[in-house]
């Protein structure tokens, strides 16, 4: 027979010292049924079911984290002897994880003790998770080719090696995790020629510190087109022999107001030293 109860307010049902006692409300029927919303003030509150089924279509967990304060957020798998598994946010490390752990759920945090495995599907969008199989089989069809100047392609097969080898004046060194260091000698041989990238533009040979640039072997001048010009510098060249005998020139702006002199031979200055008595 069924029975209804009614009250105009609020209705309490209290067992011994309420909630911090010892004593229990039990309802034992087949379905209770909570018509309006559930509230569960507590600590702790434990489902004993074989199956829970849940409408809604979001869980919300941490509701009352409005700080936030560092606390783990996610769910607990117990499993009896072993470590329990847990996939939760861990705010600390503003990260999903799977894990197993020995935390039991009663604190505000998770402690790792390892990673666990997820299993996904093949990814399809840009910002799909990964699978190994996936990264593996992606890696294997790698395929890389260089070209020197000569533009001949050399294709690299994935296990095989990249090796920068050094020529003539230059060496080349690796270190980890990713450099390749290639070092001019300071001793060059064997260069036939040297000469600038621009057009018109000048060649700079320096020493460093008070060095001196030093040419051990015959210095040859080819002809000049013209005579050049120099401002506050002297620049020595080559033309047709005059007066001099030599061929050997120099102009400097600030010897002889910008006129360019001929270096004299021996045998002209000899002939002029007897000339002049």
């Amino acid at each position: 027979m069924a029975k209804h109860l009614r009250t105009s307010g609020d209705y309490t049902i209290k067992t011994g010292t309420g909630a911090s006692g010892s004593n229990s409300v039990i309802l034992d029927s087949k379905i209770t049924r909570v018509k309006g919303d559930l509230i569960v003030d507590g600590d702790n509150t434990v489902v004993d079911t074989a199956s829970l089924t849940i409408e809604d279509p979001i869980i919300i967990l941490s509701r009352n984290n409005s700080a936030p304060a560092d606390v783990d957020s996610g769910f607990l798998v117990t499993r009896g002897a072993a470590n329990n598994a847990a996939f939760y946010w861990n705010e600390g490390d503003d990260t999903f994880k799977a894990v197993t752990t020995t935390s039991n759920g009663t604190g505000t945090s998770i402690a790792d003790t390892a990673l666990a495995k997820i299993q996904a599907g093949e990814p399809a969008a840009a910002s799909d998770v990964a699978t190994k199989n996936y990264v593996d089989t992606s890696s294997s069809s790698f395929t890389l080719k260089v070209a020197g100047d000569d533009s001949t392609a050399i294709t690299v097969d994935t296990g095989q090696i990249l090796q920068f080898v050094g020529g003539a004046n230059i060496s080349t060194a690796g270190s980890d995790p990713d450099t390749i260091t290639i070092d001019l000698g300071q001793n060059l041989t064997n260069i036939e020629s040297i000469s600038s990238a621009t057009s018109n533009a000048n060649l700079t040979l320096a020493s460093n510190g008070t060095g001196d640039v030093v040419i051990n072997d015959t210095l040859t001048f080819s002809a000049a087109a013209s005579t050049p010009t120099a401002s506050a510098v002297t620049k020595i060249y080559n033309k047709t022999a005059g007066g001099g005998g030599t061929g050997l020139f120099f102009i400097n702006s600030n010897i002889s107001s910008g006129t360019e002199g001929e270096l004299i031979s021996k045998k002209k200055a000899t002939a002029l030293a007897i000339a002049l008595g």
